[in-house]
């Protein structure tokens, strides 16, 4: 299909795209109680004539497959949307805001499906000018990084030659594409630390063990992960969020909590990440006469896109793009669950400039819809020129 056609027909399911972004917009829901939003997606899909098959508990997967002259008519490629929203109060003044009280689409996730459904019309009504299969994944869960570990594990990716996704960004300028290969949403993990020590009288602090000098010497220590136990030209963050000791000013605290996260963009840093914390929190308590319990929990792997796919990427990007450009992409700490399919087949992942002041999970978080032109043209073309690469 060529360029100018693709944006032409991204142009004439624009309203089509907004009206159901509007909607899925003011009902938004949980991660993995995407049934609302499921039931809708496969009633478009039905009233499309497009396949399907619904997912466990929540998200379908939808195929089209054309008709035409192509080069690899076996190929299957897959271009997926993200649908949960965020336990977020809205207060933006939009005339569709949520209507479901503390759940908001504050990450942009209604405009993903949205726009995929677009993508799905465009290809349905045009299927006799390509060959080769498009896999659209409608998938629930990404804001908690379960969805497409779920996905995966129910044969989502099978078959794949490729996938792409996209995420929509406020304050990037409006229908910007931002790329590129390598690394560039970071692993996120999560740790739980439990130091335990004895209660005792604040006047005599002899007679028991202090959990909160322990506590308060593990946090320093903790940032050593990054000073000395990783390659220095690799960015680490270690974060402690939280911190909770003690009962009352007058008695040691015989137990303090905390957690965190830690953020890298090497898989051999987070598959190592684990153990050194687990040893500097235990040696660290030990050295304060205190116990140390860690629970360690990995959230999203490294997002690292593949150098071909990116490449498709870029060139389709600068069929579609208002600027022709595909902007390069500086890695950001941010997480993103598509990275569970970059480690399964060759993948390609996208920002798109949504415009708007409010950051991401704000609760005036709002977008430019206009970009939605842009976004569906960029999931058609990458869809078909990844079935001729």
């Amino acid at each position: 299909m060529e360029s100018m056609k693709t944006k032409k027909l991204a142009d004439e399911v624009f309203e089509y795209v907004t009206a159901f972004r509007r909607d899925l917009h003011q009902h938004p829901e949980a991660s993995f109680q995407e049934f609302e939003t499921t039931a809708k997606v496969a009633a478009e899909l039905d009233r499309l004539g497009v396949s399907y098959r619904r997912m466990e508990p929540t998200g379908l997967v939808a195929e089209i497959t054309g008709t035409g002259n192509g080069p690899y008519p076996e190929r299957k490629v897959a271009i997926r949307a993200d649908m949960d929203a965020l336990s977020i109060q809205e207060k933006t003044e939009l005339p569709f805001k949520s209507v479901n009280d503390g759940f908001m689409h504050a990450c942009g996730h209604d405009t993903h499906t949205a726009m995929l459904l677009g993508a799905a019309k465009i290809l349905k009504e045009h299927e006799g000018e390509f060959a080769g299969t498009v896999r659209l994944l409608f998938q629930p869960a990404e804001e908690i990084a379960e969805g497409a570990k779920a996905f995966v594990a129910q044969g989502a990716l099978d078959g794949l030659s490729y996938c792409f996704g996209q995420h929509i960004m406020s304050q990037f300028p409006v229908g910007s594409v931002w790329g590129a290969a390598g690394p560039t949403f970071a692993a996120c993990d999560k740790f739980t630390i439990r130091v335990k020590g004895v209660t005792c009288h604040g006047a005599q602090p002899s007679t028991g063990v202090d959990a909160t000098v322990a506590a308060a010497a593990l946090i320093m220590n903790l940032q050593t992960m990054v000073s000395r136990e990783f390659d220095p030209s690799q960015a680490v963050v270690v974060t402690v969020g939280q911190i909770h000791s003690g009962s009352r000013f007058n008695i040691i605290s015989g137990e303090a909590f905390m957690d965190g996260t830690i953020r890298c963009f090497d898989r051999g840093i987070a598959a190592k990440a684990p153990e050194v914390l687990t040893r500097i929190a235990k040696s660290t308590a030990e050295a304060f006469r205190c116990t140390a319990e860690v629970i360690y929990e990995r959230f999203t792997d490294v997002l690292i896109n593949d150098e071909k796919a990116m490449a498709i990427g870029e060139a389709a990007v600068s069929k579609v793009a208002p600027d022709g450009v595909m902007h390069r992409q500086k890695p950001v700490n941010g997480s993103e669950d598509f990275s569970e399919y970059t480690s399964k087949c060759p993948c390609g992942f996208f920002i798109l400039g949504g415009g708007g002041e409010a950051p991401q999970h704000s609760d005036f978080f709002q977008i430019d819809e206009e970009a939605f032109r842009t976004g569906v043209a960029v999931y058609v073309q990458v869809a078909l020129d990844a079935l001729e690469a």
